[in-house]
């Protein structure tokens, strides 16, 4: 497998925990995959594992900043998470996991300003990339600033409270901090209760001037990310300076299954020539399948994958002849889809032939 899309037994080197329900996860990168697992701010890796019996993969974001030279994750345990819940009581330093070296677009504009001013708005352990996005701005841009907006139930709950804590002092004037809390009660009314619409409509009203910002990083839980996007899109921020990371989404319903299903008949026996590690292979499309993703790896052919939602980008290939029917999309941005870029785990042929590159 290439460098670049296969999974690597990595050993942890340290289980660190965060809060009662949370820990971080430092791994030991060895020399010879140094330059697999270089990463930018707000990018996350795949973890999969072996848990009962079944192949489970789940996507953490880094915590850390590049220039930290660390390859850090943090995962919270959440109520039923199969992953998460094996993540804090059974891993350990010494153990080895298997890791896809970084991916994902939650990341710093490429074209920034001489002294931007960001704002991470982050819910829960949506903390995660934008602490990696705050962390590297401030140390690689003395002229930057970052406002950060982090709502949690209470104080126990708050991951990273201390380094924020010490971050702002580190960054006097360059770095502001507001926590609000569900759970506790602050003497400004301001900084109570949770991220909903009217508290967004009040800070972009009193404490911030979003026209001033030149973008927002939004990650925590979906209701959370859906009401700061749209209150900030009603406040007149263009799209464009709006970013926002996603794990999960909602299961599609009955109706699209429904729909799904015709669909693939129709595809069936469609002709699919498959780049993936440098060898192209022949495959047909198999109706019993969802997507393509699944007929290629019926196939035998390894092709990467975690959330089969539509979200974390893992299985994106390039559409380099034919056409297929993206069902959903949560991770491509307009510009990728245009270059010709699908998420496999969505996707369906809907011509007699197509040729897909995983590699490109």
């Amino acid at each position: 497998m290439s460098l670049n899309k296969g999974f690597h037994a990595l050993t942890i080197a340290e289980v660190r925990r965060e809060t009662p329900d949370s820990v971080s996860i430092r791994f030991d990168v060895p020399d010879a995959l140094r330059d697999a697992f270089r990463f930018k701010a707000g990018q996350h890796l795949t973890l999969r594992a072996d848990i009962g019996g079944e192949d489970v993969r789940r996507n953490y974001s880094l915590c850390v900043a590049p220039g930290e030279d660390v390859v850090r994750i943090a995962v919270k345990q959440m109520p039923g998470g199969v992953f998460s819940g094996f993540a804090n009581t059974a891993l350990a330093a010494g153990h080895s996991i298997e890791v896809l070296p970084p991916m994902g677009r939650f990341v710093l504009p490429e074209m920034q300003a001489d002294a931007p001013h960001y704002v991470g708005v982050a819910g829960g352990s949506g903390i995660t990339p934008v602490l990696s996005i705050l962390k590297h701005t401030l140390a690689d841009n003395p002229h930057a600033r970052f406002t950060l907006l982090y709502g949690n139930r209470n104080s126990p709950a708050i991951m990273f409270l201390e380094e924020l804590a010490g971050l702002k002092d580190r960054y006097l004037g360059r770095l502001e901090v507001y926590h609000f809390l569900e759970d506790e009660a602050d003497e400004i009314e301001l900084f109570n209760g949770r991220l909903d619409r009217e508290k967004c409509d009040e800070i972009l009203a009193h404490l911030i001037a979003p026209k001033d910002i030149d973008a927002f990083f939004i990650c925590g839980p979906g209701p959370m990310m859906d009401t700061v996007e749209a209150a900030l899109r009603e406040h007149g921020v263009a799209p464009s300076r709006i970013l926002v990371e996603r794990f999960t989404t909602s299961a599609p319903s009955a109706r699209a299954f429904r729909r799904d299903e015709a669909q693939q008949a129709k595809a069936a026996g469609a002709e699919m020539a498959i780049v993936l590690d440098g060898r192209r292979s022949k495959v047909n499309f198999n109706p019993e399948s969802a997507s393509i993703l699944e007929s290629v790896q019926q196939a035998g052919l390894r092709a990467p994958y975690a959330c089969r939602s539509g979200v974390c980008t893992t299985c994106r290939a390039k559409l380099l002849e034919g056409k297929v029917e993206m069902r959903a999309n949560y991770g491509l941005t307009d510009d990728e889809v245009a270059q010709g870029y699908v998420l496999t785990c969505q996707s369906v042929p809907t011509s007699d032939k197509i040729v897909l590159s995983f590699d490109s």
